[in-house]
């Protein structure tokens, strides 16, 4: 899906007042405040020297592919800008590793890759705007409830083939479908809308992922949470 640019904030300023086009502005103060109610926040800006978070980067046994550092995602184009949000909370990163590790006995050859982590909250407020009004605010947390991804607490991945072709899932990331809903499996099955091939490869993932402690969700295959939501919505930092 591709929609206007208008709809995401303009681009911050450097230090001389220009915009500098790389990198997403910070949703506007007021929006910004909000959202947090008396919450810790920490710019993306500061992700990478912050020690409560690891890059992807460091995880062994893993590819990374973040879509939405690539136009190869819903809204046709690079979201992120220049932030890099090739990170995730250390606890979550070093499951990931684990998920990783596990995968490697059981499925030789088969390797995890990462397509989301990292969001920060300016970046959720974009996607938002992107769907507000459709049908589609469903797949997106509202940011004021603020998405687990905003806290790199939250991962989305797939598996590719030891030819480094993506397992056949049945859908595509970000395809928002019921074909995409894994609470609607059995009955994509029945109807032939997935395979039983497909829906093994989605097991296998999910079998990594929940081995290492994530938590899926209904409706996209491709999403996992770490630790208990709602308390990291109450104590864990968001990142701006």
């Amino acid at each position: 899906m591709t929609t206007p640019d208008a709809a995401l904030p303009p681009s911050p300023a450097d230090s001389s007042g220009t915009p500098t086009g790389d990198s997403p502005a910070r949703a506007p103060a007021g929006a910004i405040a909000d959202t947090l109610v008396g919450a810790l926040a920490i710019p993306c800006e500061e992700i990478a020297a912050h020690p409560e978070f690891r890059a992807l980067l460091s995880i062994p046994g893993i590819a990374v592919d973040l879509r939405y550092a690539t136009p190869d995602n819903f809204v046709g184009r690079n979201v992120y800008g220049g932030l890099d949000c090739a990170y995730l909370r250390r606890e979550a990163a070093d499951a990931v590793a684990r998920a990783a590790e596990w995968l490697s006995r059981h499925r030789p050859g088969v390797t995890l890759v990462v397509l989301d982590a990292l969001r920060p909250q300016r970046v959720q407020e974009a996607l938002w705007a992107e769907l507000e009004g459709t049908p589609l605010t469903k797949y997106l947390a509202h940011p004021a409830r603020r998405s687990i991804h905003s806290f790199g607490m939250a991962v989305d991945v797939t598996l590719l083939a030891a030819d480094g072709r993506e397992l056949d899932m049945g859908t595509g990331f970000d395809e928002m479908t019921p074909a995409s809903h894994p609470e609607f499996e059995a009955e994509q099955l029945a109807q032939g809308g997935l395979t039983a091939a497909q829906l093994a490869h989605r097991g296998w993932l999910r079998a990594a992922m929940r081995h290492a402690g994530f938590q899926t969700i209904s409706t996209e295959w491709w999403h996992f949470d770490f630790g208990d939501r709602d308390q990291v919505r109450r104590a864990l930092p968001l990142v701006l």
